[in-house]
């Protein structure tokens, strides 16, 4: 055994000393410019599919200007921001941007889920929690976790109870908006209807799945007819009910002003599973297993789960839910 001398020790000591000497002043010097993020893709278990997020860890010294800059350079649908909470009633603090428009968005579905996948991966929160709280700019939002052993595997996100708008009685000059025909409405008297769990969007019932694939949407004419009928400019959901072979309770897509079109979208899939059960378009008791099927046209299949809760013909609860995969932990450097 090789025995070293008590000046060895001191020699050693003094070198590990200046190396936390320098390396801290260099740390102390270099500006903090800067900023680390998870890229994670949400609504799918599989890199490369699903809708992509960022999610920025420490933005807390950037001004709300720098935040939207850094949302249009990642230019996906949307980019979240993660910060401590404000106050023992949540958890965490989230707040979620989106290049198409200039403020902060009260509450998204896949950034939400994103989020907390992203704190799973960076183990801030554990197997130990069954739910955790987030504050979003809609207010704090209650999300419950499902751990397979030490690795979190799905989470479901409240949405609020639907509230069903009013109707665009001319299916005709919507399929004309949308590139399609009439007839691919099918026998269906199911209306074209604005319905909001938090976020407005139009539900468009369509019979076929390749329907769905077709629809190409002229954004005046369609914006003109929303208009005219008194609604908002949101998205158009697009979805069939015809049967597949992958397991899908709707076959969908959005079709939106801002973002032309999405993979994945949260926000429109609880007023979508509560189309379905306010219209008898689901068993009772599929009601809290619907599957929706998005972004396959775009080659980024997404499985979103919906949950709806009844009490005889009123919906009490609406959930929407799913797992995101991590794609890559990188930084973005910003100024000089």
């Amino acid at each position: 055994m090789k025995l070293y001398k008590a000046d060895d020790f001191f020699k050693a000591a003094i070198f590990m000393s200046l190396f936390f000497f320098f390396s801290a002043s260099a740390i102390a010097q270099s500006p903090k410019n800067e900023y680390r993020y998870l890229h994670m893709d949400v609504f799918t278990d599989t890199p490369l599919s699903g809708n992509q997020l960022a999610v920025f860890l420490d933005p807390e010294e950037l001004s709300d200007e720098q935040l939207i800059k850094l949302t249009k350079e990642m230019n996906f649908s949307e980019t979240t921001f993660l910060y401590p909470a404000r106050n023992d009633k949540t958890d965490f603090r989230v707040r979620i941007f989106t290049p198409s428009r200039p403020t902060e968005m009260p509450i998204a579905g896949h950034p939400t889920i994103g989020t907390v996948f992203a704190l799973a991966n960076l183990g801030l929160i554990t197997p130990e929690q069954s739910e955790i709280v987030l504050e979003l700019g809609i207010g704090p939002t209650p999300i419950k976790l499902e751990w397979d052993n030490n690795k979190l595997a799905f989470a479901w996100m409240k949405q609020r109870l639907p509230m069903f708008g009013d109707i665009i009685e001319d299916k005709r000059a919507v399929a004309e908006a949308l590139g399609i025909k009439v007839t691919d409405f099918g026998n269906s008297k199911l209306p074209v209807q604005l319905v909001d769990c938090g976020a407005p969007f139009i539900m468009v019932p369509l019979a076929t799945r390749d329907a769905v694939d077709r629809a190409v949407m002229d954004r005046q004419k369609m914006g003109s007819l929303i208009d005219n009928a008194g609604l908002v400019r949101r998205g158009m959901f697009l979805f069939s009910m015809e049967p597949g072979d992958d397991g899908a309770t709707i076959y969908s897509r959005m079709l939106g002003f801002g973002v032309t079109e999405d993979p994945a979208t949260g926000n429109a899939s609880g007023p979508a599973g509560s189309y379905l059960v306010h219209y008898g378009l689901v068993d009772k008791s599929n009601e809290q297993n619907i599957i929706s099927r998005q972004g396959v046209k775009m080659g980024r299949s997404s499985e979103i789960r919906i949950s709806v809760s009844t009490s005889g013909d009123e919906i009490t609860d609406v959930q929407i839910g799913g797992s995101a995969v991590l794609v890559s932990d990188a930084k973005i450097k910003i100024g000089n």
